[in-house]
């Protein structure tokens, strides 16, 4: 998997102080309203897709290009409203933004064995180690994106540390999310590298 969000030379002191007041209400409804439909109809087709893995080894492209068009709608609002990046986020599940790279390959084949693992003891093996771990990480996330808002503020740069570290926890996020949704077979690493 591939997981950019681009840094910026400059960032935009105006965007920030309009998200950090209104981009609830601007950005973050609106989308929020649209993705909670199209994450319905996602864990429809996920429900479909685990059938079509069990009995065919095949994830059905169709419903593999819906899920990583959703994960692509997710990362945009998500680098705007971590301000990670300027500009207003597209809607659509095909809409394509400069400052996001995403590819999640299609996997050929996938195993039987992994998916009813996944369904059995996924909570055991996936979701307490990586739940765990991304907990704190998210508290640090969270620290990290306060501090960042105050230099973006005074100094219009968001340090690529930080940055860097922000979008790791979100392409960790990623990686969980495409595992747990039968997209891949590679186990997640713990890491956001």
């Amino acid at each position: 998997m591939k997981f950019i969000i681009k840094h910026q030379e400059r960032y935009s002191r105006g965007e920030l102080i309009l998200r950090t007041i209104f981009g609830w209400l601007y950005m973050a409804l609106p989308h929020g309203f649209l993705l909670f439909f199209a994450g319905l109809w996602s864990l429809v087709l996920l429900f479909f897709a685990f059938w079509a893995v069990l009995f065919t080894g095949k994830y059905p492209k169709s419903f593999f290009q819906y899920q990583v068009g959703l994960c692509h709608w997710t990362t945009r609002l998500n680098a705007r409203m971590y301000n990670l990046s300027d500009g207003y986020p597209p809607f659509g599940l095909k809409k394509t933004d400069d400052a996001i790279e995403l590819e999640i390959p299609y996997p050929e084949k996938l195993s039987r064995g992994i998916l009813i693992l996944r369904v059995l003891f996924g909570w055991l093996y996936i979701l307490i180690p990586h739940g765990f771990m991304l907990f704190f990480r998210w508290i640090a996330t969270a620290v990290v994106i306060f501090i960042a808002w105050f230099i973006v503020l005074f100094t219009g740069r968001y340090p690529l540390s930080m940055h860097e570290f922000v979008t790791g926890t979100l392409r960790w996020g990623m990686r969980l999310n495409i595992y747990l949704c039968f997209m891949t077979d590679e186990y997640p690493p713990f890491t956001g590298k």
